[in-house]
């Protein structure tokens, strides 16, 4: 029998008072008790406990087993009250990847928001545009734009915004010849579909003359005169050195949060997303393209 049940057993016994109460307590017979004893006592090689038919006592080493049995026990009350306080009071170390887009934009100042009574809540906030294998980067929630095609995580559309073609402020450019600043994840060829003052759709192509590898790279560069380049909306309010080419072009883009809990979902966790889904419930400008 596992060490850990006989314990039990042992601490049920001496604190029942006899077998046969002992017995009542721990749903089993008299016989099978008395047996899980004999067997403790030959394991031990040790008396634990002295028995008449009226009563009974603990002997020294049973005494000294006892109070091992007792701690033993309340270690373990300890263990499930604290993961029971996880699911209620968010604790513990909270391991959130988002893109650079929505990071400083939305996700930190919701979290900062959300968690701001829970000081034993400790963020470890990862800034990254790659899509990061959850399990193996021990990450407990993931933002994503886009869904994934990931089947093994839970995932919700949490909201949404709109990315812009931005020029600087102010600059008079020629769509067509302008140089195009590409994020990592775009092209070589790019196009993108608009409709004209008549209503009509159009496609303009451009070849990416420079390119980033984070969306505020992208923004400095606009902003300090070197081309055009996709901008999401939500960065754009902070920025007055950018605005939208005309023709105005731009996508509707889908935000997801994804989590490898199947069952029981931490508390800090179901705060988080709900936090973000809060803070993206921004209205978003209808699609304009084709």
């Amino acid at each position: 029998m596992n060490k850990l049940r006989q314990m039990q057993l042992f601490m049920t016994i001496v604190e029942a008072g006899s077998i046969t109460k002992a017995a009542d307590r721990a749903e089993l017979s008299k016989s099978v008790l008395s047996h899980h004893l004999k067997q403790l006592e030959r394991q031990l090689e040790v008396t634990l406990l002295k028995r008449t038919t009226r009563r009974q006592s603990l002997t020294v080493a049973g005494e000294r087993f006892y109070q091992h049995c007792r701690k033993m026990n309340q270690v373990a009350e300890q263990a499930w009250d604290e993961v029971r306080a996880d699911q209620r009071i968010p604790s513990g170390k909270l391991t959130l990847t988002a893109p650079h887009a929505l990071m400083n934009a939305v996700v930190t100042p919701a979290l900062v928001k959300a968690f701001a009574d829970f000081p034993q809540l400790s963020l470890n906030l990862v800034c990254e545009d790659t899509q990061l294998d959850l399990m193996a980067s021990g990450i407990d929630v993931a933002i994503r734009v886009g869904q994934s095609p990931d089947s093994n995580y839970r995932q919700k559309r949490i909201g949404g915004f709109r990315e812009w073609l931005c020029q600087p402020s102010g600059a008079d450019i020629e769509l067509a010849s302008a140089p195009y600043i590409a994020n990592h994840w775009q092209g070589a060829h790019i196009e993108h579909e608009y409709r004209d003052d008549g209503g009509k759709c159009q496609t303009q192509h451009f070849t990416a003359a420079h390119r980033t590898n984070t969306v505020h790279q992208t923004l400095s560069l606009i902003e300090l005169g070197l081309g055009i380049g996709l901008i999401p909306d939500l960065l754009m309010a902070s920025h007055q050195g950018v605005e939208p080419v005309s023709p105005a072009i731009g996508n509707s883009l889908s935000v997801y949060a994804l989590h490898p809990y199947h069952s029981a979902v931490p508390k800090s966790v179901s705060m988080a997303i709900e936090a973000i889904e809060q803070a993206l419930k921004t209205p978003v400008a209808a699609p304009v393209g084709c």
